[in-house]
């Protein structure tokens, strides 16, 4: 069986600026490893809303599942919500649930809940809400668009959320043999090997180490059975 595909948008001029640097597409990517759901795309894209839309129309109907991350908190370019309603055809408008989930946290903190903040309860219609232990503002689910927020912690807390809740297949497995050559010299056998395998995923990533070049070599897979034996003849290549 094949795992399912996943993609995921990050979304926001300050990704795109240099001023924030984006950890969500590395933290995403190793939990769906381990879900066993394969990441096959990662797209950034600014604060945009056609561009938004675009992008989510595209991906939604390519994957099984698309990530967003951004855009989703109370400020006028916070545009994300909006825009996937659009992608996905829904209408949008302020939510029972959320304003009610919002009105409590910002009583119990003795904040006012004030138009900026109500903007947070905006949600598609026939959205399915993502909970959101760290600052209570929800994300989304519609279709098979997953909208989380950008901030680091939270899109975690989202992702915990959201992962129980989806289909997975096996595992991504990965063994490493690091071999103290340059790519150039392991290449025609690495490749040789790569095609008596073509279930397998190989890659080769060279380093430098004290002036010195080498290369991990990296076989990665489902099946551990395969895995193994991939390994065992690897090694004898390069032993």
């Amino acid at each position: 069986m094949t795992n399912p595909t996943a993609a995921i948008l990050v979304i926001g001029d300050e990704i795109l600026s240099g001023r924030t640097r984006d950890s969500n597409l590395h933290y995403l990517a190793g939990e769906l490893t381990r879900a066993g759901i394969t990441l096959r795309e990662a797209r950034i894209v600014a604060d945009v809303h056609a561009e938004i839309v675009a992008a989510v129309r595209e991906l939604s109907g390519r994957y099984d599942h698309l990530f967003t991350s951004g855009g989703i908190g109370p400020t006028h370019d916070d545009i994300t919500a909006d825009a996937v309603a659009e992608a996905m055809g829904a209408r949008i408008g302020h939510r029972a649930d959320a304003m009610a989930l919002l009105q409590a946290h910002y009583d119990r903190s003795g904040l006012p809940f004030n138009e900026a903040r109500q903007r947070m309860a905006r949600i598609p219609e026939g959205a399915g809400l993502i909970d959101n232990p760290v600052s209570i503002a929800p994300g989304f689910t519609i279709g098979n668009v997953h909208v989380m927020a950008g901030v680091p912690n939270i899109f975690q807390a989202m992702v915990a959320s959201v992962l129980p809740r989806l289909t997975g297949g096996p595992p991504l497995l990965s063994q490493n043999l690091r071999v103290d050559r340059g790519e150039g010299e392991v290449a025609e056998a690495f490749g040789a090997l790569a095609a008596e395998f073509p279930d397998l995923s190989m890659g080769s990533y060279p380093f430098i180490q004290n002036g010195a070049y080498g290369t991990n070599l990296v076989i990665r897979g489902t099946d551990p059975g395969r895995l193994d034996e991939a390994m065992v003849r690897l090694t004898r290549l390069f032993a």
